[in-house]
């Protein structure tokens, strides 16, 4: 009944052509610098043709490959413009679209975790997908008491492909390294593998939609749908209309952007605080702008509200986000290097078997927590590209400098959900008042109160 994995083999025979392509397009700018091309256009040449294979492939499967997709897309605002722009649309495409299951394996599916009376629990039910992702896909039904829903429907065999295509990315990670400048890619793919039994658990999912929901059940600011069925391989949730954040960053308008990023901030920083949970999949297929409750203020840009879909991977965080994290913010802004350094050293960032210049590691970090020092900030491209630029050029001292730091486990995530959160602000070319945000909600952000 599985048509996730198709054929294992025709998977695996897919992926694994990857990195003979990229190996045939080194040759092939070996061959062109020998002609005389200038090594900055044959790279950045290499880099886009590796890019529209990769992710042509990518889009081809679901399973882990969609996933790492997914994951990679948000980041695109790192790459030059020449090369990120021919195939953004493909990124884009990856965050909220894969090839249908069959009809009959989604009926199956249905009969087999809902029983054969399936039906009756349903005044309505479309066959046709109305979104599909990395390991289920979404149907839009109307329930039995008439609320209309959001039926997930697992992919059979998603665990199975989660890991197969994981294991075979990662072996070829060091080759994806020029697709996302300054980012480790190994790291991201082996943190996804830990993650696959959290994601399929449709059980572990519910329980932290439901938490969201009954905290925010009255916020003006953030919606997220009520749970309103799960068993094995199937989680039903009331349905949410509104504009994607996909169509927002192709086509927003500038209050729409500056808003869609103000409150994406502000549920990143506030959900742990709020509910000890921490959305980890901020990719913009996972995100609706919708208009405000009043009708009355339908028309203020202020009164946008941010919807949530998705909560099949969360960092568990009873305590909120570290308050290490504010701290060390904070201290930074404020210039003192002797503080920040002793912070980072005690909480693993920088091992006991290196030494580091603290005025240094300030220098490194000052540039990357700008967007907390100002009022307001925008959040562009540009801006991203000269951070990646700065920590993955190998002759740039913040490179040397930021292959001594290390990542402690426990930080992993928070890292990655930070990063690609700025990564869609970026894509949304949004201003945004981070400083508010984490004055309201990181812990240890705030100047102290004097005794």
């Amino acid at each position: 009944m599985s048509d996730l994995p198709r054929k294992a083999v025709t998977r695996t025979a897919k992926l694994a052509a990857l990195p003979l392509g990229f190996a045939g397009r080194a040759t092939w700018g070996l061959g062109k610098r020998i002609g005389g091309r200038s090594a900055e256009i044959v790279a950045r040449e290499l880099q886009q043709r590796t890019a529209d294979q990769l992710f042509k492939v990518l889009g081809e499967l679901k399973g882990g490959a969609m996933k790492f997709g997914q994951a990679l897309s948000v980041f695109e605002s790192a790459l030059p413009e020449e090369v990120a722009g021919p195939y953004r649309a493909a990124l884009t495409k990856l965050q909220d679209a894969a090839p249908p299951m069959p009809t009959r394996t989604v009926h199956a599916v249905l009969e087999e975790r809902l029983g054969a009376d399936w039906r009756e629990l349903f005044l309505k039910f479309e066959d046709k997908p109305a979104a599909a992702a990395s390991i289920g896909q979404v149907h839009r039904a109307v329930w039995h008491d008439g609320r209309e829903v959001a039926v997930k429907v697992q992919y059979p065999g998603a665990g199975e492909a989660l890991l197969s295509d994981l294991t075979q990315l990662s072996r070829f990670a060091r080759l994806l390294g020029p697709l996302v400048p300054g980012m480790d890619i190994k790291p991201l793919i082996a943190e996804m593998r830990d993650r696959v039994s959290e994601e399929l658990d449709y059980g572990l999912e519910a329980a932290a939609q439901r938490k969201h929901a009954e905290e925010f059940a009255d916020d003006p600011d953030v919606v997220v749908p009520a749970v309103v069925h799960q068993s094995e391989q199937v989680l039903v949730t009331e349905w949410m209309e509104g504009l994607p954040l996909a169509e927002v960053i192709a086509d927003g308008t500038r209050e729409q952007r500056d808003r869609a990023g103000q409150l994406l901030a502000r549920f990143l920083f506030s959900g742990p605080a709020r509910t000890g949970l921490l959305h980890a999949d901020p990719h913009p297929g996972n995100f609706r702008l919708l208009p405000g409750a009043d009708e009355e203020a339908d028309g203020d840009p202020e009164s946008w509200r941010l919807g949530v879909l998705d909560f099949g991977t969360v960092d568990r965080l009873p305590g909120g986000l570290p308050e290490t994290i504010g701290t060390c913010l904070r201290t930074a802004l404020a210039g003192e290097a002797e503080t920040v350094y002793d912070l980072l050293r005690a909480e693993g960032f920088v091992k006991e078997t290196v030494s580091l210049d603290p005025d240094a590691v300030l220098e490194y970090l000052l540039p990357i927590i700008e967007p907390a020092e100002a009022e307001s900030f925008v959040f562009t491209r540009s801006w991203m590209r000269t951070q990646a630029a700065r920590i993955a050029d190998p002759r740039s001292p913040a490179y040397q400098l930021g292959k001594q730091l290390n990542l402690p486990p426990s930080y992993l995530l928070i890292h990655r959900v930070t990063l690609s959160t700025i990564g869609v602000l970026c894509q949304l070319n949004a201003t945004v008042r981070l400083r508010d945000e984490l004055d309201a909600w990181l812990p240890g952000f705030a100047e102290p109160e004097a005794d």
